[in-house]
């Protein structure tokens, strides 16, 4: 009998470690096949990364796809259910927060990836078939859809576990606020972890300060904006973990991102290569191939637009933290992705000015043999340089 046919009195579903482990087990082991896939796929792909052998990446997918199958109905296909329940049940009871609809969105993909999953599985096609083969294809983003978000469902799922305990009374917690409020201006407020709690308010751990002295203490909201408090303080970190609330899952920057389903990446020069090109090179025309490779926009940008892209892409992600400080990094970031743009041009356009040029490396910078010619046989070794006489200490 499964645990959603035995619910509690209250209608919820019994947590057992079966339930939260197998999404576990199963995150690791698709975690496994999605590295093998990857080096097996490196291995079709030229120094570019273009695929080259069509036939070995099919089979490698296919591999793929395979053994994310196996790893479903032995990790996974027996507790996916109960365990999206007792996730529903968890999120039913959470107090209001931007996130819930979110996961309950999450909850609801799930449940319909399994519903697919189970009923391929009902049916399957003849082992070793191309039928069976596009059937386990069919399956791979309902698999990775539960590699990619099952941790939500399992932290939901041990939510009931934690029980923290109430927090400073108003007068408590006043004091021990201006007290890390006035070690803040004094910068001797070290922070040290954060986390978001389940009503969607972030934790922050840090090392109060005060004449030598260091305690513990726990944050409620941002320690760079106004309105922060001292929630608790604690002899370590394993005591502030017992009493303070339980972390949740982070977010991501992009909804759309799976790890499990990346693109297929775009064949690009690295800047490595473009360098040697430039030291290999006789002309100018060499070196402004390869300058312009470094600026190149469009389907196969060079290392200098990906530097932009990167800049760009962290400032988003520092804005989208939602604090004071990933405020203004992210505002940093914005202006060096705009030098870097400034820089691009230039280097573009001093570039083309170096292609423009007629003129070839002169006849006087000559190769040097990389291979010595060997000596003759009969010619007598070099004479060795005299030894250097140390003279001996005595005591």
């Amino acid at each position: 009998m499964t645990p959603a046919s035995n619910p509690t009195p209250d209608g919820s579903v019994p947590v057992t470690p079966e339930l939260t482990d197998g999404a576990r087990n199963f995150r690791l082991r698709m975690a496994v096949i999605d590295r093998e896939s990857e080096v097996a796929l490196d291995m079709t792909c030229d120094r570019y990364g273009r695929t080259v052998h069509a036939g070995a990446a099919a089979a490698a997918r296919a591999h793929r796809n395979k053994a994310a199958v196996e790893a479903y109905t032995t990790h996974l296909a027996p507790h996916a259910d109960a365990l999206l329940e007792a996730a529903r049940h968890a999120l039913d009871e959470l107090p209001p927060a931007r996130h819930l609809a979110g996961w309950r969105a999450v909850l609801n993909g799930l449940a319909a990836s399994t519903t697919e999953i189970r009923r391929a599985l009902d049916r399957p096609d003849t082992p070793g078939s191309s039928a069976e083969r596009a059937q386990h294809s069919a399956l791979w983003p309902h698999l990775a859809a539960w590699a990619d978000h099952s941790f939500i469902a399992s932290d939901l799922a041990d939510q009931t576990k934690h029980h923290h305990r109430a927090p400073l009374t108003g007068k408590e917690q006043q004091t021990w606020t201006e007290r890390a409020q006035a070690a803040q201006q004094l910068g001797e407020l070290e922070l040290t972890e954060s986390w978001y709690a389940a009503d969607g308010q972030p934790i922050t751990l840090a090392h109060l300060i005060e004449n030598d002295d260091s305690t513990l203490v726990a944050l409620r909201g941002d320690p760079d904006a106004p309105g922060w408090q001292v929630i608790g303080h604690y002899a370590h970190e394993y005591e502030a973990g017992k009493a303070l609330p339980a972390p949740v899952p982070p977010g991501v920057l992009r909804a759309d991102v799976s790890r499990f389903n990346r693109p297929v990446p775009v064949p690009e020069v690295s800047l490595q290569e473009l360098i040697r090109d430039v030291v290999e090179g006789q002309t100018a025309g060499d070196a402004s191939e390869a300058l312009l490779g470094a600026v190149q926009r469009g389907y196969t940008p060079g290392p200098m637009v990906r530097l932009q892209e990167l800049l760009e892409t962290s400032s988003q992600f520092a804005s989208a933290l939602e604090t004071v400080q990933g405020r203004q990094i992210a505002a940093r970031l914005s202006a060096l992705g705009r030098q870097i743009e400034f820089l691009t041009h230039e280097v573009e356009e001093t570039a083309q000015d170096l292609g423009a040029t007629v003129a070839v490396l002169p006849p006087h910078r000559t190769p040097v043999p990389r291979v010595r010619p060997r000596p003759a046989v009969d010619t007598a070794p070099p004479t060795p340089p005299p030894r250097a006489i140390t003279p001996a200490h005595h005591r």
